[in-house]
């Protein structure tokens, strides 16, 4: 006899800040997720997957998403992230 609870998913999903950039860049410029994935070797429901956060994003496919879309991953060190924060609204202001 199985006594093991069924396996019920966490209500909570992660949440990918660089996804939710690029789904943002993606939908301003009027494109479908298919033509994100079709541009970006893809299945759409990869594209879907990721925007509903039900699939863990790999560097390589979010470098492939933000090509297509005319992007730059940065990776910016955790100590200087609030100088830069400044910095990058300074010049948004501007």
């Amino acid at each position: 006899m199985n006594t093991a609870a069924p396996y019920e998913p966490s209500a909570e999903k992660p949440s990918y800040p660089l996804v939710t950039a690029l789904t943002a860049v993606r939908k301003t410029r009027q494109m479908t997720q298919a033509e994100l994935a079709n541009q970006a070797g893809l299945s759409r429901m990869t594209v879907q997957r990721l925007e509903s956060n039900g699939l863990d994003p790999r560097l390589s496919t979010l470098q492939e998403m933000a090509r297509v879309l005319e992007q730059e991953l940065v990776v910016i060190p955790a100590h200087l992230h609030e100088a830069f924060s400044a910095w990058l609204a300074e010049r948004l202001d501007t």
